[in-house]
This record gives C-alpha cells, structure tokens and sequence, in this order.
C-alpha cells in the first residue's frame, strides 16, 4: 500500500507570494490611516480655535466687547515687523501674550496646542522675518497660534467690523502644517519654486464672527485684505 508523508509548512515561493499580498496591503492602507490621522489633527485644531473663540467671547464680557487688548509670539520676538507702525511697536514690550491674557477663561493652556505643530523657521506672511521654533511653536512659545493683532492695536469690537466672517482673528503659525509642502527654509527663500509652495499652505483659522474653517493661503491674503 502507497503511503504519502503530510507535507509541513510553506515553500519559499508560497511564504514570498503572501509576504507580497501584505506588502501591497500595507501599501494600500497606510497612507489611508496617514490622511485618517492627519484629519483627526485637523479636527482637534479646529476645535481648539473654537474654543479660544468662546474664551474671547468671555474676555470681550469683561473689558467693554473689546478684543484683547494683547500680542502673538510674532510680535513679541520678531516686532520689526511692525516697523512701518512705530506708534504701535511701542506698546509691545508692556502687552502680555494672548495666551496669557485668556488663560482666566480657558480650562486648559493645551487649547494653544495645534496637535499639527512642527514649528517653523520663518513667518509665512513676513518672508524673510525669522521665527524659529523647535520642536514646536507651542513648546517654546506657549501657543501654536497667531493673532491678527492690529485688532489689539485699534482696540477693536466685534460689532465695528464690517465684514466679521471675513476677517482672520487667530490662525495656525506655519502654513505646512496643515498643508501639502514643506516648511520654509533657508533654501526656498531664492528659489523660483516659493510662490508654489505657499500656495499648497492651508491655515485653521478663527475669524471675526467667531466661526473657525480651514483656509488656503489664496483665501488668507484675502483675510489679510479684508479691512477692519
């Protein structure tokens, strides 16, 4: 009588064949999670704007609907941006930081946090004005985040806007954050490729009627343009 020996175990071609299979599996899916985790970042930022967003709110409340009466790590440690408005780069020095000046009406400094926050080399809006920060902005200024802060200046009212849903009140630090492209550096400031990598920058932003969205940098210049 013929008898056969069970056969154990994968072949060589057999174990090659399903380490493919999960290969292009692995392929398919991570850049799935990759998009999944990236929103759910996104999502947190926005979140946190909102709530900054009631915390101005409770701050107006106190100080006659004015917006606070303070200045972003920008203006605080690059204030030659405000060089042309000298009457107003004076006031720095004496102003707090708004995340400091909100923190009586936040339940946590973490809202300050966008979860996306690299950090950054350089101000997106003041090429070539240098803001370092590492390994985030948030971890060496205490907020990942930017004021419009001539609203500080003016000693603005939410009701003296004119086009409140129109005009960017707090927004992310650093466009790449969020974005397509990659964090300016010292390379793409002489590089004829700089206009594009702006343009693929997208920025959470909070605006005057206390809404928060996501903006590309073609619809922030035009938050910029939009008068107060």
């Amino acid at each position: 009588m013929r008898t056969f020996q069970r056969r154990e175990g994968f072949t060589l071609i057999e174990l090659l064949v399903v380490i493919a299979i999960i290969a292009i599996l692995a392929g398919l899916l991570f850049p799935v999670f990759a998009r999944a985790k990236r929103s759910a970042k996104q999502t947190t930022c926005l979140s946190n704007l909102h709530q900054i967003g009631t915390s101005i709110v409770l701050y107006e409340n106190d100080f006659d609907d004015i917006f606070p009466y303070a200045v972003d790590p920008s203006d605080k440690w690059a204030s030659d941006i405000w060089d042309q408005s000298p009457q107003w780069k004076a006031q720095i020095a004496s102003m707090p930081l708004l995340s400091d000046a909100l923190q009586p009406y936040v339940k946590s400094p973490e809202i300050f946090h966008c979860p996306s926050d690299s950090g950054t080399e350089y101000l997106d809006d003041h090429l070539p004005t240098k803001l370092q920060s590492s390994p985030s902005m948030y971890k060496t200024y205490g907020s990942s985040y930017l004021y419009r802060t001539e609203i500080a200046f003016r000693y603005q009212t939410q009701t003296n806007f004119q086009l409140p849903a129109n005009i960017n009140v707090l927004f992310d630090g650093a466009g790449n954050w969020h974005g397509d492209g990659h964090q300016i550096n010292d390379g793409d400031l002489g590089d004829p490729g700089l206009f594009d990598l702006l343009r693929s920058f997208r920025y959470n932003t909070l605006f005057g009627d206390f809404h928060a969205r996501s903006i590309s940098w073609d619809q922030m210049n035009q938050a910029w343009s939009t008068p107060l």
